[in-house]
């Protein structure tokens, strides 16, 4: 009896390995590389032939004349070994080095936009997210660069403005998450609409 117990145990975990491990990955795979091509290769952008990066994942943009993304605590998924990395900075509310940190953001941002010590900054440019390389931004995150970019630009406020609006996503199916931004996206379009001069 329970030699026919442990078979029959034995070939339970042989044949759900099977299943659960190399045919239902296998058949999903393949449905989604058919149905949801793009997204299923990691949703990676590309201008002129040339991977730029991925609308998945955040990547860090230097200087006025872009927008920038939200602080991260990993780099931006950069390590010195070359493997991309995703994580929090798992500093808690308390935490001495948390408020230095968002200090240093608001100031910053301050800063680089030649607003008064005491200007109100959105959350989500001093917090960094819980991944690190989270690549949306809130809408009101990308309004309040509009006047930083564009006079690094040497454009009007209100072109930058037009391009912001129109790269505001709505919630998914009109009801899940938040309205928000992709960086690298808006970043591409603000290239292509204003060319860095």
């Amino acid at each position: 009896m329970i030699a026919k117990i442990t078979l029959q145990s034995i070939l339970q975990t042989l044949a759900w390995t099977v299943v659960c491990g190399v045919i239902y990955p296998l058949v999903m795979t393949g449905a989604f590389q058919l149905l949801f091509p793009y997204q299923a290769n990691g949703s990676l952008v590309q201008v002129g032939g040339k991977l730029v990066g991925s609308e998945l994942m955040a990547q860090q943009f230097m200087g006025d004349k872009y927008f920038w993304p939200r602080p991260s605590a990993c780099t931006y998924g950069s390590s010195p070994s070359g493997l991309v990395t995703s994580s929090g900075s798992n500093l808690g509310p308390t935490s001495a080095q948390l408020q230095t940190n968002v200090n240093a953001n608001a100031k910053t941002l301050r800063t680089e936009g030649h607003l008064p010590d005491n200007a109100p900054v959105p959350a989500d440019l001093v917090f960094a997210s819980a991944s690190g390389v989270d690549p949306d931004i809130s809408p009101e995150a990308a309004r309040f660069q509009i006047a930083r970019v564009a006079a690094a630009r040497g454009v009007g406020v209100d072109q930058v403005a037009a391009l912001v609006e129109r790269s505001v996503k709505p919630q998914q199916w009109g009801f899940l998450g938040e309205a928000r931004v992709n960086v690298l996206m808006l970043n591409l379009a603000l290239d292509a609409a204003m060319p860095k001069k």
